[in-house]
């Protein structure tokens, strides 16, 4: 039977009513002490006399047991309980003492409002408490949970939905005392009596301490192949070894690299010299230790003598020291000393990163007071983590040294300053990518105080990007050398484009270099000054931008857009020409300049920044990195500025010339006068005569009217006579006998530099000397 706080029958049972003759209807909601008294003594005596007999109906014994019901009342159970019942009771009590002292496992018996009700636990952790010091509190009273609120959280889904949570992990420490931490599983169940009434929960706590350190330390080596050297860059690196070390391997880890691998040079061989300095590349702190560092990240000094860390480089084997108070090493390096004691580190495991029998750095592990020492099995696994780490090392070491190679080589390759000349001034901005490429500028001088602007990309990176960029710049100075127009010599450009991709592509099967495409950026603009004419020609450049000196800005969309170098088919380049007034700014620049979406390319960044064209050119040049902030495109981000000015009138002079014999002599009087005027040097004046004469013969005899002569004083002197033949003239060696035919030959020793160039009337031969003043045209 079933009796309520009150005391009154709640329930009767048909063993009941065998017992003591009554039936339920007559029984049930009574007190109880009128049910036993109406029962009768003759009821009693059965009652006694079954529980003494001898059959095994007697072997029955009465037992009273608390039942706690949802509402939070507490019942009492009455029943019989047979032989094997109670033997079943012993063993249950037996079992439930075994797992009280035996097991792992902590049994906690909790209430609606979690309140531990029994417990049965043995975890070093609780100290002293014994289980029934923990009943009315709460779990979280008793541990020293990580995430006590978390717990909780979970402890009452568990109540309200009945779905059982298994095996959550939480870390766990001493309430009242330091220790190591500990990490326990929880699982928990609802407990629900017979009629599906809540009545509480079981939570199961059980150490996994030890378990979770063996998956950690097993779990190192997998999670460093996997996340170590993704990066080809060094410092990131170590900086991916420290985070996966730190905290489940090491709670101090430290890598320090010797100082020529950081720049990309061969390591040295083992053992390590003792003056070879070492760089603290990657350093991170973290589980039980506090932050201290003997020196910082980034600092170079070379290892002391003696320690563990030069041993451990010297004999290149690991060395696994216990650390305290009196370590004798310590007084040769007190800075270390100094941080190892404020960090609370107990134990040192240190390794060199040995690859071939190279040394490229050091490792460093630390454990602190609250943590496990080391073990052998450790050191092991330690030397796998270095092996990998030293391989990753000298990947990111070999691409730092091919990144520096070609940024080097690509940067000797671009002009070392821009060139300026009297009528146009210019200013650069480059920014390289990550692993320097085929961007390039230019400026150069052409014959007629015109100037050549250059902005080029070529495909790819590194040093096979850079060389051919050296090969397309040679061709294009030596083009430019030929006075093409600017459509024209990017035809040219590309012919030389298409060569190198079909030597590329006979490269062996097995050279990367074959499975790469050669294709190129090139926009190419002539300036002249004397006419203010600007003719740009483009191959898949962006267009050029103008940006007046007024303060409006265009962008030159259709500036004689052409397919990119190294293309077979597409349409032919053209060129597209321009005005350009005094103070006006020319922008040519490569795609990386743009931003890489075109959600992000309005406002254009460029366009900001040239429209106050009036300040500096390299002002306009800091302005347009500072609004892209960052956000380029990929390939190497170059612009070009132009600044346009108003030739000098006094420094050219324009004469006509009749088509008859007296010509060269009218033009040797002009000539000289000038000369005279101009102050030039005697001997280049006279130099300067004898050209005259033979050009202007030339055309004479040649050529058709009608004639000109010009003189150029700029940082060469330029002599150009204009006619309106198509005709080229053809440098002849005249034989002994003959009586003409030398006169080019003549202006080919005399002048530093001539040819030809076509105008849209006719064409320009010039000549071109250098002032004892002026720097030589290049060429």
């Amino acid at each position: 039977m079933v009796i309520n706080s009150g005391g009154t029958v709640v329930q009767w049972s048909r063993e009941a009513e065998e017992l003591l003759g009554c039936t339920a209807a007559e029984v049930v909601g009574q007190p109880v002490d009128r049910v036993v008294s109406r029962t009768g003594t003759a009821s009693t005596r059965r009652v006694v006399s079954r529980l003494r007999g001898n059959s095994a109906e007697s072997r029955a014994e009465l037992r009273v047991r608390p039942l706690l019901r949802a509402d939070g009342s507490v019942e009492w159970a009455v029943f019989q309980a047979q032989a094997d019942a109670s033997v079943s009771s012993a063993v249950g009590a037996a079992l439930l003492g075994a797992l009280s002292a035996q097991s792992p496992m902590g049994l906690h018996v909790l209430d609606q409002e979690l309140r531990i009700v029994r417990a049965t636990v043995n975890p070093p952790i609780l100290g002293d408490e014994s289980p029934e010091q923990l009943v009315g509190r709460h779990l979280t009273d008793v541990y020293n949970l990580s995430d006590p609120a978390g717990n909780d959280a979970m402890l009452r889904t568990v109540l309200e939905s009945g779905a059982p949570a298994r095996e959550r992990l939480v870390r766990v420490r001493a309430r009242h005392a330091p220790g190591p931490e500990y990490v326990f599983s929880v699982s928990a169940f609802r407990l629900d009596d017979p009629d599906g009434h809540v009545l509480g929960a079981l939570a199961v706590i059980l150490d996994v301490t030890a378990r979770e350190k063996d998956r950690r330390r097993i779990g190192v080596l997998p999670t460093v192949r996997d996340q170590v050297g993704r990066s080809l860059d060094l410092v990131t690196t170590c900086q991916e070894l420290v985070d996966c070390l730190v905290p489940d391997f090491a709670d101090v880890a430290v890598v320090e690299v010797v100082d020529a691998v950081v720049r990309g040079e061969e390591p040295p061989l083992g053992p390590l010299e003792r003056d070879v300095p070492l760089r603290r590349v990657a350093a991170r702190v973290g589980g039980g230790a506090h932050q201290a560092q003997a020196h910082p990240v980034g600092d170079v000094r070379s290892v002391t003598y003696p320690t563990p860390y030069a041993q451990a480089l010297t004999d290149l084997k690991p060395r696994l020291v216990l650390l305290d108070a009196d370590t004798p090493w310590f007084a040769a390096d007190p800075a270390r000393a100094q941080a190892i004691r404020a960090s609370g580190a107990r134990v040192l495991l240190t390794a060199p990163l040995v690859l071939r029998g190279t040394v490229l750095g050091l490792l460093s592990l630390y454990r602190t007071q609250e943590a496990d020492p080391y073990t052998e099995d450790d050191v092991q696994l330690t030397l796998d983590l270095a092996s990998h780490t030293a391989l990753s090392l000298d990947v990111a070491r070999r691409y730092t040294r091919e990144h520096t190679i070609a940024l080097t080589l690509q940067r000797r390759l671009l002009p070392s300053r821009p060139s300026s000349q009297t009528a146009v001034e210019t200013a650069h901005l480059v920014a390289l990518g990550d692993r320097g490429g085929g961007g390039w500028y230019d400026t150069f001088d052409l014959p007629g105080a015109r100037t050549a602007l250059v902005v080029g990309d070529v495909s790819g990176q590194g040093l096979h990007a850079a060389t051919t960029m050296g090969q397309l710049r040679t061709v294009l100075h030596s083009l430019a050398a030929l006075d093409l127009e600017p459509d024209e010599l990017l035809a040219r450009l590309n012919d030389a484009a298409l060569f190198l991709a079909q030597e590329r592509a006979a490269r062996p099967p097995g050279d990367p270099l074959r499975r790469e495409g050669l294709t190129a950026h090139c926009v190419y603009a002539v300036y002249d000054p004397l006419a203010r004419a600007c003719t740009i020609a483009r191959a898949g450049q962006p267009p050029p931008v103008i940006a007046h000196a007024d303060g409006s800005t265009e962008r030159l969309d259709s500036s004689g857009g052409g397919p990119t170098l190294g293309s077979a088919a597409g349409p032919p380049f053209a060129n597209t020409g321009v005005t350009l007034s005094e103070g006006d700014v020319l922008a040519l620049c490569t795609p990386a300049i743009l931003p890489a979406s075109a959600s992000t390319r309005t406002p254009d960044a460029l366009l900001q920044a040239l429209e106050a064209p009036a300040r500096p050119l390299q002002d306009l040049c800091d302005e347009v990195l500072y609004r892209l902030q960052g956000n380029t495109g990929p390939g190497d981000a170059i612009l070009l500025l132009a600044r346009t000015h108003t030739f000098p009138a006094d420094h050219v002079a324009t004469w006509p010339l009749d088509q008859d014999p007296t010509a060269a002599a009218t033009a040797r009087t002009h000539a000289h006068r000038r000369l005279t005027d101009w102050g030039v040097d005697e001997d280049v004046a006279y130099t300067t005569e004898l050209i005259v004469s033979e050009l202007v013969t030339n055309a004479v005899r040649y050529s058709s009217a009608p004639l000109s002569l010009r003189l150029i004083k700029d940082r060469a002197l330029t002599c150009e006579v204009h006619d309106t033949s198509p005709a080229t003239p053809r440098l002849r060696h005249a034989r002994t006998i003959d009586e003409g035919g030398r006169g080019l030959f003549i202006v080919a020793q005399l002048a530093q530099n001539w040819g030809t160039r076509y105008t849209p009337d006719g064409k320009a031969v010039w000549a071109e000397q250098a002032l004892p003043s002026a720097t030589p045209y290049p060429g």
